[in-house]
């Protein structure tokens, strides 16, 4: 191989609308009712006096395990306060987040007009990457330390495929990812391929959702290792194939080419210009020939087999 280089809708009533339009939908006139509430700046500077009001505020963030005691050690913190101060130098003007919060929220009602908009919650995590976005309910809870820039000094312990991701730019899609997660159902058929059109449907879902956003960022990819996803797509596809590895139902192939990695693992020698989860990149571009080639809604293409999708796909690599 050369190398040049929080709980379930009703899925089934979730989408109606044409796939070929989902990036030209005026959602303009679309009526969204949602609050954005600011506990991290509430919490950190609030006082022994204070600290009642913003207890009665968000009262499912203070179980009763946690007691004024440690709320008030908390906010007196200066890890903490240096951690809240850096956050405040990216995100105290919060108003182009709600813009493109709105917008996502405003492109999922145009397809289910029974969804409502939960309450935007914005926290702090101690950086706590696998909660970055927790979505319950009425509720939608973001940790905005997670996202001050791939760059800040906070995350020079993060491997670059992780601070890739964490920035401002990145957040919108970290929001869809957690909705979509919750939308779409874990795949039974356990072969390559179909986990492999599994993934690409989440991506699509992007589409519809995000369709401003770059498609490198909705694979959080950069712009290097999306070129090189672009140029090597006959080559990756070439190795699927010639390794026979398509319907194999190996466990080891998921973190070769479906996890969150550095790399993809080729076992090649150039491994290392290759993007992680390129498995799941080639996924979506079989889900988008299947949509080039075929007349569905988003509800169809969300119910349909993922082995006779990639059948239907007509799916033929760019060389």
């Amino acid at each position: 191989m050369r190398f040049t280089w929080a709980f379930l809708m009703i899925l089934c009533v979730f989408f109606s609308c044409d796939t070929q339009k989902k990036s030209t939908i005026d959602v303009s006139k679309i009526s969204i009712d949602h609050k954005i509430k600011r506990f991290d700046v509430d919490f950190y500077t609030a006082t022994k006096e204070t600290l009642p009001n913003v207890k009665a505020a968000y009262p499912y963030l203070f179980p009763e395990s946690f007691s004024d005691t440690i709320s008030l050690a908390k906010i007196a913190d200066k890890q903490e306060l240096e951690l809240f101060a850096e956050t405040q130098k990216v995100y105290k003007d919060f108003s182009d987040i709600e813009k493109q919060l709105t917008s996502f929220f405003k492109h999922i009602k145009y397809y289910n007009p029974n969804f409502k908009a939960p309450d935007v919650v914005t926290i702090q995590s101690n950086i706590d990457y696998e909660s970055r976005v927790i979505y319950a309910d009425s509720l939608l809870l973001i940790s905005l330390d997670v996202f001050l820039g791939k760059n800040h000094s906070f995350y020079a312990d993060f491997p670059n495929y992780i601070k890739q991701n964490n920035t401002k730019e990145h957040l919108i899609v970290a929001v869809a990812e957690t909705f979509i997660n919750q939308q779409i159902p874990p795949i039974i058929n356990r072969s390559f391929i179909a986990k492999m059109v599994h993934e690409g449907k989440k991506i699509a879902l992007l589409d519809w959702y995000l369709p401003t956003i770059s498609e490198a960022e909705k694979m959080g990819y950069s712009q290097e290792k999306w070129q090189w996803a672009v140029e090597n797509e006959a080559q990756i596809w070439a190795y699927f194939m010639e390794e026979k590895i398509l319907f194999s139902t190996e466990t080891n192939l998921n973190k070769r080419f479906l996890e969150e990695a550095p790399f993809s693992k080729f076992y090649r020698e150039q491994d290392n210009l290759s993007p992680g989860k390129i498995g799941v990149w080639l996924g979506w571009q079989i889900v988008k020939s299947y949509l080039k080639h075929n007349d569905v809604s988003l509800q169809e293409l969300l119910k349909m087999d993922e082995t006779e999708l990639f059948n239907q796909s007509k799916y033929k690599p760019k060389k």
